[in-house]
């Protein structure tokens, strides 16, 4: 039988501090595997994947989605590793998943939504990191998607904060899903009595002189509506991206103000017409009050 230690208690504090230190350095270990992992996924994302895109010319937006997705899956691989390094298993946590799990379906509806609503956005894609989306009257860029929230950033240099599950759940329009090209209406109208050929010569003319629009499809010109003091024509052009629909009609319709003038093209405004049915009485009203006024000279 072995002997008994001379002091019991200096050998359990002694033991008990091994075992601090020892606890002490497994979590320190643990919380540096994270990092290690956050570290290490930023460096592939910033060397290998974006080297891989330049070299494989990759769109925008499937480089962020597996930017995206990598770095989820290192930072999960390292948490899963901090656990096994302290010498927790992570079957030891699933009590600690299913209570979250109830407050989750209780309080965490929305987050969850938007979570796994992120989720689906990265992989089907419908949109993408460099779209250009209309949700409600929210128009401009998707600079991020994030798990739960997607950036939009306005041409007013605004960020909006969309939720996920609202870009899923709501009508959005993707002006650049598929294919880039999109076609714009440009309203124009003309004065009754114009030459129809000739104010189509015109538009069609301000449509060719215009570099950025596409010859193909052509341009066309429809006369829609015989409008309260006009006749309204739209000219019908292609663009190549989305992104230069403003400036471009801004340009088309400087080029059509001028080929107007050119052609003596009128342009009309709201005018109203006042017609007097009894123009005798307006005449009797004048002379009643010059012979009713008094004389104001002396006498």
């Amino acid at each position: 039988m072995a002997p008994l230690p001379n002091n019991p208690s200096k050998q359990l504090e002694k033991g008990m501090e091994i075992f601090d230190s020892s606890l002490i350095w497994l979590i320190i270990g643990a919380i540096g595997i994270v990092i290690a992992s956050v570290l290490f996924s930023y460096i592939i994302n910033r060397t290998l994947v974006k080297r891989l895109a330049k070299q494989m010319k990759m769109d925008r937006g499937i480089e962020f989605a597996i930017q995206k997705v990598s770095q989820y899956i290192f930072v999960s691989i390292g948490v899963y590793t901090a656990f096994a390094f302290v010498g927790l298993p992570v079957s030891a946590f699933a009590g600690v998943f299913a209570l979250l799990s109830v407050g989750i379906g209780f309080g965490l509806q929305n987050i969850t939504g938007n979570f796994i609503s992120g989720i689906i956005l990265l992989i089907e894609r419908p949109i993408k990191v460099g779209d250009r989306i209309t949700v409600g009257e929210v128009w401009g860029d998707v600079s991020r998607i994030n798990l739960r929230t997607t950036i939009i950033q306005t041409f007013d240099n605004m960020s909006i904060i969309v939720p996920n599950s609202k870009i899923l759940d709501d009508e959005i329009i993707n002006w650049t899903f598929g294919d880039p090209r999109i076609r714009i209406k440009i309203p124009v109208g003309v004065a009754y009595g114009s030459d129809i050929r000739l104010v189509e010569k015109a538009l069609m003319e301000a449509a060719e002189k215009h570099n950025h629009l596409l010859k193909k499809p052509a341009p066309q010109v429809w006369l829609n509506e015989f409008g309260d003091s006009s006749l309204n024509f739209q000219l019908i052009v292609w663009l190549e991206k989305a992104g230069e629909r403003d400036h471009i009609v801004s340009d088309v319709n400087k080029i059509i103000y001028k080929l107007f003038l050119d052609y003596n093209i009128e342009i009309p405004f709201p005018q109203r017409d006042l017609n007097i049915k009894h123009p005798e009485l307006l005449n009797f009203n004048q002379s009643s009050n010059t012979i009713n006024k008094e004389p104001t000279g002396p006498i």
